[in-house]
């Protein structure tokens, strides 16, 4: 059968890139053929401008209007074919962004999916006991502090009153001392027999004049 009928077409088919290669290359041969055209048209508007009307110059007229000519088709085939590859470049961006929405969705699908299994895995009930037990650690830390930093004794225990009667025996004390260090000599009780430092050296005994 398949020496009768030959066998299939097994190339593989052409990609968007490769079609739009295609047309940039046949565009570029359309542009260099349009570069000899002008060339050509520009030098026989040269030569028409120094000639004088007859025959010779109605020649370069034919021919240059047939330039013409090509040069328009040229640039037609040429635009559409510009035309196409647009088309083309537009299809295939079109096709490469819902290349990436697709890689972008599979992406979050494997994400959220990962997502589940682990939330699936945390029971909130428990959190919330750990979180209250956490506080409830936190608090009785705090009070522990607090009543590490108390002052024993505090001075903020003792009223302005007792102050008051506190200064007023100190005074009537340092007063009941000075009455009585009066009465026994000016000094005070514990002093009174206590011999007192010598600040003071003695005078010195004249001596004698020795025997003549």
């Amino acid at each position: 059968m398949n020496r009768l009928f030959g066998r299939g077409n097994t190339a593989p088919k052409p990609s968007l890139n490769d079609a739009i290669g295609s047309i940039d290359e046949r565009v570029g041969s359309l542009d260099v053929k349009l570069t000899k055209i002008n060339s050509e048209l520009s030098t026989y508007q040269q030569k028409m401008s120094r000639m004088r009307d007859g025959p010779g110059k109605s020649a370069l007229k034919q021919k240059a209007l047939k330039l013409l000519r090509q040069r328009k088709q040229i640039e037609a085939q040429r635009d559409q074919l510009e035309s196409q590859s647009w088309n083309m470049t537009q299809a295939q961006m079109t096709t490469e962004n819902l290349k990436n929405t697709m890689i972008t969705v599979d992406a979050m699908k494997t994400t959220n999916k990962a997502l589940k299994q682990q939330y699936g895995k945390i029971d909130i009930d428990k959190i919330e006991d750990l979180q209250d037990e956490m506080l409830d650690l936190i608090e009785k830390s705090n009070d522990l502090q607090e009543a590490l930093s108390t002052n024993i004794g505090d001075v903020d225990d003792i009223s302005e009153s007792e102050l008051d009667a506190e200064l007023d025996a100190l005074g009537e004390e340092m007063e009941f001392e000075r009455e009585l260090g009066e009465s026994t000599g000016g000094l005070p009780s514990y002093l009174e027999e206590t011999e007192l430092p010598k600040f003071i050296d003695e005078p010195e005994e004249p001596q004698k004049e020795a025997a003549a």
